[in-house]
């Protein structure tokens, strides 16, 4: 790797974040012999340090103090529920956490590892050829992505390898293998590390899921079971069940993300250099506006603004900052909800999550404080793509799952927060004794649909440290979102009682409830800079090139058309695969668009 400390060089690429997405950007084309520096707006991370054990899990500096989220005192963004309201700015975490500094939000996520099914990637078509085109409601903007399951499968393997995760398959190369998601599409290979061992809340979960019918299954987790190699030759400990995942960096090496699992060896690589501290305000074009020249950053370790030119511009930082920079660098058409037309901030997702609370009987313990990010067991039949919606009246779906990642000391503390639950003096202590001795959560984790009024755009008023209009979200929950999660939440409580639940708590959206942004939910945000086929509703093809600016490439969750019952993460390191493949084999060849517009 290049010392930062010496002026840069123009490299051939120049890639915008440091988390997964920008990870195995650089991994793969320096591969390709290209010269690659990587910009990154906050601190260095290694594992060494960040890992270090017992600082590592002070919750007080990880949960409550957030030293590896986004600091909000430089750049934030504004949210409202409906575009008749005024939008505020999002001052203090919560709702998402996204993540800053060499690893981003690849750093502190849990590990869950799904890959998104066939109906996922093609729902607009699946949907109409099962249901008819009324079934999707009007304002409902339901998109394909343009690339199939069939051809990301190889970059799906690839990336499982590359983070070492466990689990088990229920069918390969056609064939019957063992006791994964039997919903699941076909794969080619097994998954390079057996599942994880079930925690008691999961094993008790996964036997009451089975004798009520349904098909219970290993999460898919980025948490190696046992020691792993990978194929860049980084290594992995295995997961000793600490519980102090989210929000941390594994101090046993065991959870994967970009500073484990390929920053090593990226590390070493001459053509390779790593700029940290340098907030990109622009991607700069030629006179044409059809070329991408290199970045305006602040280079925030000298306070001073600086540029840089590469043939080649990757934007790869958080779903929020590659729609932010594709607006403030005028990138394409912004949408306009009301005529429908433009494309940056179109087709803004979320996830549709609510965990809802077991209680067993007195004599059977649940241990919350062993867990694992990842870790877990859970059942798809009202996220396969054979489940009938038709019947249950609702676009999308939601597995649901026990995901005991671990409950620390202060979150314990806290209590459910429950109706009618007491907060403070001898009955609180009870009930979080109680809770903590004998409850688990169950996670009903859905999809979310785009809709005409849900979008980001700049906001007309409030601005960022640097002088740029801040992003603005409009967002809340919309009927079909809401009753696919009463749906589901309803059966969690069918399963509850075939465990012997002596107190069910059961948590579902509402009708009319807004989106909150003060209550932490998940950082799963996609959208905004959408692939697809048609550039009038697209602003990426299938490579997830851009149409207006063809030597620009915007990966991460901000290429979804519209969010699926699984965790971003696995789709957004496939998809990242399969564009370098396809920019080694096909761009650089012959520089220009790919597709046709």
């Amino acid at each position: 790797m290049t010392d930062e400390t010496s002026p840069p060089k123009r490299p051939d690429v120049l890639i915008i974040g440091a988390g997964w997405a920008g990870s195995i950007m650089a991994k793969e084309l320096t591969e390709a012999g290209l010269t690659v520096t990587m910009l990154e707006r906050g601190h260095d991370h290694s594992t060494a340090v960040e890992g270090t054990y017992p600082s590592s899990i002070d919750e007080l500096r990880g949960a409550v103090r957030k030293r590896l989220f986004q600091k909000l005192s430089r750049t934030s963004l504004t949210i409202r529920n409906r575009p008749d309201q005024t939008a505020l700015p999002y001052r203090q975490l919560a709702a998402f956490l996204p993540g800053e500094g060499v690893g981003g939000a690849g750093l502190h996520w849990s590990g869950c590892h799904f890959r998104a099914t066939e109906d996922d990637l093609r729902l607009r078509s699946a949907t109409i050829e099962r249901y008819g085109q009324k079934f999707i409601p009007k304002d409902m903007h339901l998109q394909d992505y343009g690339v199939t399951y069939k051809e990301l499968e190889p970059f799906f393997d690839k990336a499982e390898k590359v983070f070492g995760t466990s689990g088990e398959a229920a069918s390969v190369r056609g064939q019957k293998t063992g006791k994964g998601n039997i919903f699941a599409p076909d794969r080619s290979d097994h998954f390079p590390l057996p599942p994880m061992a079930d925690t008691f809340s999961a094993s008790v979960f996964r036997k009451a899921a089975a004798e009520t019918g349904y098909h219970p299954f290993s999460i898919p987790a980025a948490n190696a079971s046992q020691p792993y190699t990978n194929p860049y030759g980084c290594q992995m400990g295995p997961c000793n069940f600490c519980g102090y995942c989210s929000g941390y960096a594994c101090y046993l090496y065991s959870k994967a993300s970009p500073n484990v699992n390929i920053l090593p060896t990226l590390r070493r690589d001459k053509r390779f250099t790593l700029i940290t501290e340098a907030q990109v305000l622009e991607i700069m074009l030629d006179d044409t506006r059809k070329k991408a020249t290199g970045v305006r950053y602040a280079d925030l370790k000298i306070q001073s603004e600086k540029t840089l030119e590469a043939d080649l511009v990757i934007l790869s930082a958080f779903q929020l900052h590659n729609v932010h920079l594709m607006l403030v660098s005028g990138i394409g058409k912004p949408y306009d909800p009301v005529t429908q037309t433009g494309t940056i901030g179109r087709n803004f997702t979320y996830q549709t999550i609510t965990s809802s609370r077991i209680w067993l009987p007195k004599d059977r313990f649940t241990s919350q404080f062993v867990g694992a990010g990842g870790a877990g067991v859970a059942i798809d039949d009202f996220n396969q793509p054979g489940f009938d919606r038709g019947k249950a009246g609702f676009i999308g779906g939601s597995p649901i799952w026990v995901n005991q990642a671990g409950l620390k000391p202060i979150a314990a503390a806290q209590g459910s927060g429950g109706k009618g639950e007491p907060r403070w003096g001898s009955a609180y202590k009870s009930a979080v004794i109680d809770q903590y001795r004998h409850s688990f959560g169950i996670d009903a984790h859905g999809s979310n649909m785009a809709y005409r009024d849900v979008y980001l755009d700049l906001d007309p008023t409030w601005r960022n440290a640097y002088g740029q209009p801040m992003l603005r979200m409009t967002f809340t929950w919309k009927d079909n979102d809401i009753r696919m999660n009463q749906y589901v939440v309803k059966h969690i409580g069918d399963i509850a009682q075939t465990m012997g639940a002596t107190r069910i708590g059961l948590n579902s959206l509402q009708q009319g409830q807004p989106f909150d942004s003060r209550v932490y939910q998940t950082t799963h945000l996609n959208g905004g800079v959408i692939m697809g086929e048609n550039p009038k509703t697209s602003a990426l093809n299938r490579y997830l090139q851009s149409w207006d600016v063809s030597n620009l490439f915007v990966i991460g969750s901000s290429a979804f058309p519209q969010g699926m019952g699984y965790n971003p993460t696995g789709l957004v390191a496939a998809l990242a695969y399969w564009s370098a493949y396809h920019i080694r084999r096909t761009y650089l060849r012959n520089p220009g668009p790919m597709v046709s517009a």
